[in-house]
Parts: C-alpha cells; sequence; structure tokens
C-alpha cells in the first residue's frame, strides 16, 4: 500500500509506516496534478499538513484513497464530511502540536512587550551609530507577570497556553463555545502537581478584561476580532493568532495600531495566505512569522508517528 506525504512527514513516521510494510513517498506534487498522480501511482494515503487541499473533486476523482491525514489539528483545507459519506477515513493529530503552538504564543506574547520584533529590524541597520537613542526608545517594556490574558477558544491549545501563563504568574480569562470548566494541571519537580480549575466566561468579558488576547479556535466565516470587539477592548492590548488567517480582521487590527488602541500584534496566520497583505508585513508593531506554530522538531515527530499509528492500526486492523 502506497502512502503520499505530499506537505511532509517526519522521519519517525516514515521508519513506523516502512516497517509495517507500507510504501511512503514524499516527493511533493503540485495541487493541479494532484489527481494524475494519485490515480497513476494507486495511492492508498494522502497526507497533508496545511498547503495541499483535498476537496470533493479530488475525492470524487481518485477512488484508490483509502485515507485522508492531516498532520495537525484544523481540518479545513479538507472537504471532511463529504470523504467520510464516501466512505473514507479522515484523520488527524489534534493533541501533538498543542505544546509547540503554546510556546510561539508566548514568542510573540514576550517579543511584544520588550518590543523584540522591531529591535531585531532596526538594531542592525543602526544599532552602531544610534545605540543610546535606541536604548532609550526601547526602555518602554513591560512585564506578563500579573497581566491577564484571554483566551478565545479552551480546547487543547487554549489549555497549553493556560499552563504557560499560570507559570510565569499572569492571570487567566477565557471563553469557550463548548467549555465550562477546564482543569489546568501544572507539572513540576520531583512529581509536584498543581491543578488550576478555570471557569470560561462570555467572550464580551475576555475582550473586555484582558490586557493580552490569543485567539485558539477553528477558521470561521466571519472575523471574531473585528472594529467592533477592538473598540471594547483596554487600551495598549496586545493581540496574537496562531490558529487561523480571518480569525482576526486584519484592516482592523491595522487601524486599532495606528489609533493605539492595540499596542502590538503577533500573527503566524493571515488572512491571504501564502501572500500576506503588504501593509501587514511593513507595520513595525506586527511580529511575524510564517505559519510556524507546529513546526518544532518534536511536534513534527510526535505527528509523524501518530499518523502512521492510526494508518497502521485502519488498513492492517492493528491494535495501537
Amino acid at each position: 500500500m502506497k502512502v503520499l506525504a505530499n506537505d511532509g512527514i517526519s522521519q519517525s513516521g516514515i521508519n513506523a509506516l516502512k516497517k509495517a510494510g507500507f510504501e511512503v513517498i514524499v516527493t511533493k506534487v503540485a495541487q493541479e496534478q494532484l489527481k494524475n498522480y494519485i490515480n497513476e501511482e494507486k495511492i492508498d494515503v494522502i497526507l497533508v499538513r496545511s498547503a495541499t487541499e483535498v476537496r470533493k473533486d479530488l475525492i470524487d476523482a481518485c477512488p484508490s484513497l483509502k485515507i485522508i491525514g492531516r498532520g495537525g489539528v484544523g481540518m479545513d483545507n479538507i472537504d471532511v464530511e463529504y470523504a467520510r459519506k464516501k466512505g473514507l477515513k479522515v484523520i488527524n493529530t489534534p493533541a501533538s502540536s498543542s505544546g509547540s503552538v503554546a510556546e510561539l504564543v508566548f514568542a510573540h506574547l514576550f517579543g511584544g512587550v520588550r518590543y523584540l520584533h522591531d529591535s531585531n529590524r532596526i538594531m542592525p541597520l543602526s544599532g552602531d551609530t544610534q545605540f543610546k537613542a535606541l536604548k532609550k526608545n526601547y526602555s518602554g517594556g513591560t512585564e506578563l507577570r500579573g497581566k491577564t490574558l484571554g483566551i478565545i477558544g479552551l480546547g487543547r491549545i487554549g489549555r497549553e497556553v493556560a499552563k504557560i501563563a499560570l507559570g510565569i504568574g499572569m492571570k487567566v480569562i477565557a471563553s469557550d463555545d463548548h467549555v465550562g470548566e477546564a482543569d489546568i494541571t501544572l507539572h513540576f519537580y520531583n512529581d509536584q502537581v498543581v491543578t488550576i480549575p478555570i471557569k470560561t466566561e462570555p467572550v464580551k468579558d475576555v475582550i473586555r478584561d484582558s490586557d493580552f488576547i490569543t485567539v485558539h479556535i477553528p477558521a470561521q466565516k466571519k472575523p471574531v476580532l473585528g472594529e467592533k470587539e477592538f473598540e471594547m477592548m483596554k487600551d495598549g492590548v496586545g493581540i496574537i493568532n496562531t490558529s487561523r488567517g480571518g480569525i482576526v480582521d486584519e484592516v482592523a487590527l491595522v487601524e486599532a495600531l495606528k489609533n493605539g488602541k492595540v499596542a502590538f500584534a503577533g500573527l503566524d496566520v493571515f488572512e491571504n495566505e501564502p501572500t500576506p497583505a503588504l501593509q501587514i508585513l511593513m507595520d513595525q508593531r506586527i511580529s511575524l512569522t510564517p505559519h510556524i506554530g507546529a513546526a518544532t522538531k518534536e511536534a513534527q515527530d510526535r505527528i509523524g508517528t501518530e499518523l502512521a499509528l492510526q494508518i497502521i492500526s485502519i488498513l492492517k486492523g492493528e491494535t495501537v
């Protein structure tokens, strides 16, 4: 049986699949050539991340497919329900990259409150001639400790974010359409454990009372944070989006940055991927990463292994 990992897979995943007798193909096939390739090679399993789309037309055109796998959480690039109605198994790895995404949230947060994203742009250009001026310019940083972090979406990633926030002394307020209360467990040296229950609040309270806001929800039909929501926020709030482009209205965000309502933003995802708007890319108040939330070595190893085990279980009937 053949597995096409069109957006790549870790070596640990490849090894597990090969050991189980699968042929693993890691050739990157262009979207427009995918149908022909799958049919010519009689591919049984296609694995994707966020780059490759698996829509109805591809599903209909490729009868050899048995499994569609998504390395990550969101599956908005796959017509999931349609695939399942056609008898295909659709799998993903919702837990494998949660910690990696959460750490990126705090990379943006720490960088934002100390202006690292801007300082790292300017220092190479004028650090040798304007050192004292730059020192003065970047000396108004703030601490995260003691501040309130608002988490919109208290699923796996949101809970990992809450763990880090609590661990560094932040206050946490969260909202979620499906979760009423979540236990956040912190693990320490010598097997010490502390569990802190967090009751979710209405999203308007999160927006109104937070010093920083981070969003962790699936793709939406319209923005969750737009002009109206920005008006409700504290002055000088920080905004982080590592979930999906379009959840934060980028036009409204830029305006809120201009008028000082938002002090800084950290974006890993964009409305127009893979060609983000120039006004977003050039704004010195925005910390930018190219959709790398799950892109750590550890997460990719976990994702590859988990996908492999699920595939083996489904197609070979093994208990994993």
